[in-house]
């Protein structure tokens, strides 16, 4: 007994510890209403609805029981069953508890999990706009119908379970005989179970009335489109009537089997539920085939175009694509002035060279400065301002807290001293640096970080790395940085649970799985443990109705670190709107588990970037700001959870300046925008203009290339806008077909409009401009000399950029491996029309592409292991000479190595064509440019010799 008590006492504890951890936490992010409300809401759905079904069983176990006959003249059938009555009796009220309370348990467990659904129905607010076919408000079908189908649902089965109890306990009582002659039921069991089974058959009457409404939610194969959502032809024609009259024929069925309580038989029932079945058969699936078959299909276009202008018009409109602005765009663009169409570049984009996919490993070997650091594997692109006031983009990431390098993993270690990350590290998006060439242009850096972003609060407690617990505050030091030493630090903020009080220990080390948390002297008065600690973590507790953007960035505003999260509000009840799966449609080449979006409706056809949140990085408290004022999904939730969402009013100036337009709602109308950027029915029915999201040609996966931050001018535009684009190439084909930006600068007034430039002529598409330069002359002698230096080469985004009435392409090439394994800019690829060039500089490519003299005084990169090249103050004919020159004898001292005469042969032939052209053009230059001319020959000619030599 003392055991059995203890027993239960422990599991109570532990039921308690969960409970009670997740009560304190709430409490310490100041969101303790959106557990109450959750938490109530799950109870009372669980009682009432339990209660029901509970009651529902019950009371028919316990009237069939009443309604038994007298058992004195027994069939043998009736004996055989004595012996089950006689166990029975004396637990019968045990029995009868028993039964209720599980079916009550189970039916108010599954109730609970609609909550939402709950919520949703008693808060609902109006979209003010009506569904084409039955004139309803959208927020019928995106709140009523899911709490009128639960409720069916549940109906369905309290009546199922209330037959099967009844039948059983009349069974057992003698109400209903099997093989005994005479009446198989007595007149009070056919009574009884006729009225539960004219409930069922009411319920169906009113399944059938739902299902038409249902009919503008339903999804179906069309060829059309995979994915449609509503009514078509037959939908309106043959099934909607269809449903009206099994309707009707239903609650016909249902008053026959009331009417036995008086007839007390079950032959006009019987004949009722039969043509229910029949008329189903007949109306409800062979009338619509014959409608589909011979009225349709005969001219199919022409009878579901009324219904294709609903399906599109609906769809724009739930996905936020309706106002896309669609220019047809030539896309061959001309070269009449080239003079012009160069100097043009120059304003058409900032050319962001940096790759933020490709040179985290560049962050890490330059940045990372302790092992026991990290950055994310994909960094972030933001907006700052320089020191002489102009914003750039920014290829910015956090030095945040890596546990697999801590010098020595223990449970102190890892939760007490190693607590947090350390500083923002940024590069400029469109330069390299200079030590080692090709390396990012850090515009924050080092430990402390200093640079252009000023003085902020650098510790980092809250990450997207940092998933373990820390315990802080207490008596045990935490390690802040090391710098001349070991620096150490005590955590001020007001994050996390309190850990002095007793209990709170003995329930977190009861809900964490560790016992030393009860007795440990490294948890004192002071202490406190944060968990929960990544962004999207944080802000999917607070908000459990919102669906969180699989990439949250950081950025620094008002001295302080701040991880911006994106949240959207979705349904899948919008009439007509075409569905799509959210953890399909936002994969590309970049997800991965750390990028997944975090949906709590995967199968969605409406969905808004209705909150912006934000996260401390410090101290960890979440706000989330309203951001669409107009959606009404969104209202419904802060009426639900008043006082959680805050006004839009409340974002500052200089969080404005960093929100963004999410990257996963831009995938979403991508997608959809491969068919819906088409709004004539017939044009979208025969699918001849349908686009598709390319594959990432840099990425060997068959994955679709992501969407990329940039500034870029589109034609119209007199400036750059900091903007998310893509492209889109014809279904089945590689050309382009389409180019699509967003102004994602939420302090834009354009944010959010979309501009589609469709292509008109047949232009080369990604992975065509990717095959061409991978075929390159060029590429294939740089690929060759990396293998010297064993070094590999890596593609970072291939840029597109409407320029001059055609498409300018800008990727640039890194070299990873050798004396540095990190990736290091190298070369530039540029292509526009039909030329493709691959040089040093992103100069000299535009002067090459376009045709036109140009000086670069950019430094070329120097290969791995190479001593840099003296800068060039001549023109670009010298500066190629001297690079083949010196590219000629690396490559013969490789081919002497190797033994291979031939190419070393090949070699000496190739130095000397270099050192003549470079003798040739060094002589122009000298009698263009006098005196300065003679001072480059000088010491063209000595690095000449040296090279002979």
């Amino acid at each position: 007994m003392t055991l059995g008590v203890l027993a239960v006492l422990a599991m109570a504890f532990v039921m308690f510890a969960g409970f009670w951890t997740d009560w304190l936490w709430y409490r310490s992010v100041k969101y303790s209403s959106v557990f109450t409300t959750t938490l109530w809401t799950k109870i009372g759905l669980f009682f009432v609805f339990g209660l029901l079904m509970a009651t529902a069983v019950g009371v028919n176990i316990w009237l069939a029981h009443r309604l038994r006959p007298p058992l004195s003249a027994m069939s043998m059938e009736q004996q055989s069953l004595d012996r089950y009555r006689m166990g029975v009796a004396p637990y019968k009220k045990w029995i009868l508890l028993g039964i209720t309370a599980l079916v009550g348990l189970i039916a108010g467990a599954s109730a609970a999990g609609q909550w939402r659904t709950w919520l949703l129905w008693v808060n609902g607010v109006p979209f003010n706009q009506k569904d084409p076919q039955f004139h309803l408000d959208i927020a019928f079908y995106a709140f009523d119908l899911p709490w009128y189908r639960f409720l069916l649902g549940f109906g369905f089965a309290a009546a199922i379970l209330s037959v099967i109890a009844a039948a059983l306990t009349h069974y057992l009582y003698g109400g209903l005989r099997i093989t005994s002659p005479g009446a198989r039921a007595t007149a009070a069991a056919t009574g009884h179970l006729s009225v539960l089974l004219g409930l069922f058959v009411a319920l169906k009457a009113v399944a059938y009335w739902l299902d038409r409404y249902g009919l503008a939610v339903k999804s179906s194969d069309f060829k059309a489109t995979d994915n449609w959502t509503g009514l078509r032809y037959v939908d309106a024609n043959a099934y909607l009537p269809a449903k009206t009259i099994l309707f009707c024929i239903a609650v016909i069925c249902a008053l026959l089997f009331f009417a036995t309580l008086w007839r007390r038989t079950w032959q006009l029932p019987v004949i009722g539920f039969g043509l229910m079945v029949l008329s189903a058969i007949l109306i409800g699936g062979l009338y619509p085939a014959i409608v589909q078959k011979f009225q349709v299909q005969p001219n199919e276009q022409a009878k579901e175009a009324p219904y294709v202008d609903k399906n599109i018009k609906a769809t724009r409109e739930a996905y936020g694509i309706d106002d896309a602005k669609v220019t047809d765009y030539s896309g061959k663009g001309g070269t009449e002035n080239a003079e012009q169409i160069r100097k043009d570049a120059e304003s058409a984009a900032s050319y962001r060279l940096i790759d933020p996919n490709v040179v985290s490993p560049a962050f890490q070997q330059l940045q990372q400065e302790r092992k026991y650091y990290q950055f994310p594997s994909t960094l972030d692109v933001d907006r700052y301002t320089d020191a002489n006031g102009k914003e750039q983009d920014t290829v910015i990431g956090l030095r945040e807290l890596n546990l697999n390098g801590i010098p020595k993993s223990n449970w102190i270690n890892d939760h007490f001293t190693y607590t947090h990350g350390y500083g923002a590290v940024a590069a400029r998006g469109t330069a390299t640096g200079s030590d080692p060439p090709g390396s990012p242009d850090f515009s924050e850096s080092g430990l402390p970080t200093t640079g252009d972003l000023g003085k902020y609060e650098q510790r980092i407690y809250y990450g997207e790395k940092t998933e373990q617990y820390s315990i802080v505050g207490g008596p045990q030091k935490e390690l802040d940085y090391e710098e001349n030493g070991e620096k150490t630090t005590s955590y001020k903020g007001k994050s996390g649970v309190n850990l002095a009080n007793p209990i709170n220990r003995a329930a977190y080390a009861v809900a964490f799985g560790e016992p030393q948390m009860f007795y440990s002297g490294a948890i004192g008065e002071g202490s406190r443990i944060l968990y929960n600690r990544t962004p999207k973590e944080r802000v999917e507790a607070v908000a459990p109705w919102l669906t969180i953007d699989g990439d949250a960035y950081p950025a620094i505003v008002d001295g302080k670190i701040q991880w911006i999260v994106d949240a959207y509000t979705t349904t899948n009840g919008y009439p007509y709107a075409s569905r799509t799966t959210l953890g399909d449609t936002t994969a590309d080449s970049l997800t991965d588990n750390q990028r997944a979006v975090v949906a709590q409706q995967n199968r969605v056809n409406y969905i808004r970037n209705s909150v912006k949140a934000t996260v401390d990085a410090y101290d960890g408290s979440v706000k989330l700001y309203q951001w669409d004022t107009k959606d009404p999904v969104l209202k419904t939730w802060m009426k639900a959870f008043p006082d959680t969402v805050k006004p839009k009013t409340d974002i500052s100036d200089s969080l404005m300046e960093h929100l963004r337009y999410p990257q996963d709602l831009f995938k979403v109308q991508r997608e959809l925008l491969t068919r819906y950027h088409v709004t004539d029915a017939a044009q979208f029915y025969s699918g001849s203009d349908a686009w598709q999201v390319p594959d990432d040609p840099t990425n060997k996966d068959s994955s679709a290339v992501p969407p990329y931050y940039l500034s870029l001018k589109m034609p119209g535009q007199n400036a750059q806008q900091f903007s998310l684009t893509t492209t889109f190439t014809p279904n089945g084909r590689p050309n382009l077909g389409a180019f699509m930006a967003v102004d994602a600068d939420a302090a834009s007034k354009d944010y959010g409009t979309i501009r589609l430039l469709r292509v008109t002529s047949t232009v080369r598409g990604p992975q065509q401009v990717q095959s061409e330069l991978n075929s390159n002359a060029d590429v294939a002698e740089f690929v060759r000399n990396l293998r010297g230096t064993d070094s590999d080469i890596e593609y970072g985004n291939l840029l597109t950029v409407p320029l001059n009435g055609g498409f300018l392409y800008i990727e640039p090439v890194y070299a990873r491996g050798g004396t540095s394994n990190y990736p290091l800019l190298r070369k530039v690829g540029v292509a526009y029309g039909d030329q493709t060039v691959f040089k040093d500089t992103l100069a000299e490519g535009l002067n090459t592409v376009f045709g036109v003299d140009g000086e670069d005084t950019t430094e070329p990169p120097p290969k791995d292991g190479e001593t840099p090249k003296p800068p060039t103050t001549g023109d670009t004919d010298l500066a190629k000479a001297i690079a083949d020159a010196e590219d000629a004898y690396t490559a013969g001292e490789e081919a002497l190595k190797k033994g291979d005469w031939e190419a070393y042969g090949k070699a000496q032939e190739d130095l000397q064509d270099a050192l003549q052209r470079a003798s040739e053009a060094e002589q122009k230059a000298s009698s263009a440019s006098g005196a300065n001319g003679d001072a480059d020959k000088e010491k063209s000619g000595q690095q000449d010799g040296d090279q002979g030599s």
